[in-house]
């Protein structure tokens, strides 16, 4: 999870109380290096909107997400690669790794298509870096540094 640098002291606790009447927005893979930055590379998938309480008591580390829809339907063809969350007045607070394999946000379904259903059946949050490459994720490419070699 990438969170605003407004919210980068919260527990997660207090993100989830955050979350409340907010939304979870689905994109595709060109994310940005922070939740600071505006989504520009990618496209919307499908668009959450989270109950008030937007969690119910978690599970063996696995947080249960409330949604006013169980399933919500896809907007645009993709694969999902992360998902930004935000408060109910529009404020980003963070991004989530998506898509379905070990991601903090997994989906019934491996893509996308339009007008078919997009359901999440596992929500974890994890503080830290994104769980697939968190050698990439931590570093930018600057002249001058080597680029973050792969395991």
């Amino acid at each position: 999870m990438n969170l605003a640098t407004e919210f980068a002291n919260c527990s997660p606790d207090e993100l989830k109380e955050l979350l409340s009447g907010g939304t979870l927005t689905v994109y595709s893979v060109a994310r940005p290096a922070t939740a600071n930055i505006a989504v520009d590379r990618s496209g919307v998938l499908a668009a959450f909107t989270f109950a008030s309480p937007a969690f119910g008591p978690a599970t063996d580390g696995v947080e249960t997400p409330l949604f006013v829809a169980d399933s919500v339907p896809a907007s645009t063809t993709g694969t999902p690669g992360f998902a930004r969350a935000r408060k109910a007045d529009g404020t980003v607070v963070a991004d989530f790794s998506a898509g379905s394999g070990d991601r903090e946000i997994k989906f019934a379904e491996v893509s996308c298509s339009p007008g078919a259903p997009v359901k999440v059946v596992k929500f974890t949050i994890k503080q830290g870096d994104w769980p697939e490459r968190p050698d990439y994720y931590g570093t930018r490419p600057r002249s001058g540094y080597p680029l973050p070699v792969a395991p």
